[in-house]
């Protein structure tokens, strides 16, 4: 039986709910282009890439654009976004993630990001919790996104652990898939239905703590 050593945290909906920001800025550029999104699209933009999330937009509007223009769009949605985001804190944290990251730091178990995000150092920085990770792989590190597993597998990589000793924290489904085709344990945080082919559904990280985990983990 593998023993755990590290943990993989997703960003977004697992540490801190900068997804609000994200869809703002993305309903923003719809109603620019006159597309119509509304709250329920959000799932369709959990867990994926910049460029995906635009892809999936022009597909609902039935929107042909060429790249040059889809970079300006891209650019123009991450700059509104890094505009919300200036008063982020640590206080902006989702409850227990802090204790958590602590209690894992404590007790020698490795901790990493893995992000679809090209501002994860930005957010890290700002809640000031970049010092609590061994390794941080995001959106600027990686070719394929979500549900391809190589986020997760290069940050078990850099911390020179399996995958089979690893438990991957997602709130989306791409990410669950990534985490399960990469060989790893996977925590879910979110809907049970949704979120099934985890190994493991939470509400959140104020509901485990180590100990849960191991016993989880090694069921």
């Amino acid at each position: 039986m593998a023993e755990l050593k590290a943990c993989i945290f997703d960003m977004d909906g697992v540490i801190v709910n900068s997804a609000d920001f994200h869809f703002h800025a993305w309903k923003k550029l719809a109603d620019e282009l006159r597309i119509d999104i509304d709250d329920d699209f959000e799932i369709h933009l959990k867990g994926i890439s910049r460029v995906d999330s635009l892809e999936k937009i022009l597909a609902k509007g039935n929107l042909v654009l060429d790249n040059d223009t889809k970079l300006s769009l891209m650019r123009n949605k991450n700059e509104e976004y890094l505009e919300s985001i200036t008063g982020l804190k640590q206080e902006d944290l989702l409850p227990g993630a802090l204790d958590f990251l602590k209690e894992c730091k404590a007790n020698g178990v490795k901790i990493a990001l893995g992000s679809s995000s090209k501002n994860a150092d930005i957010i890290l920085e700002k809640t000031d919790i970049a010092g609590y990770f061994d390794e941080v792989i995001d959106g600027n590190k990686v070719k394929f996104s979500k549900p391809d597993p190589e986020v997760f597998l290069k940050g078990a990589a850099g911390m020179n652990i399996a995958p089979n000793e690893i438990v991957v924290f997602e709130d989306a489904l791409s990410g669950v898939q990534a985490a399960k085709s990469g060989g790893f344990f996977c925590v879910a945080l979110g809907n049970p239905e949704e979120l099934k082919q985890a190994d493991y559904v939470i509400d959140g990280l104020h509901q485990i703590n180590l100990d849960k985990l191991k016993s989880i983990f090694n069921h």
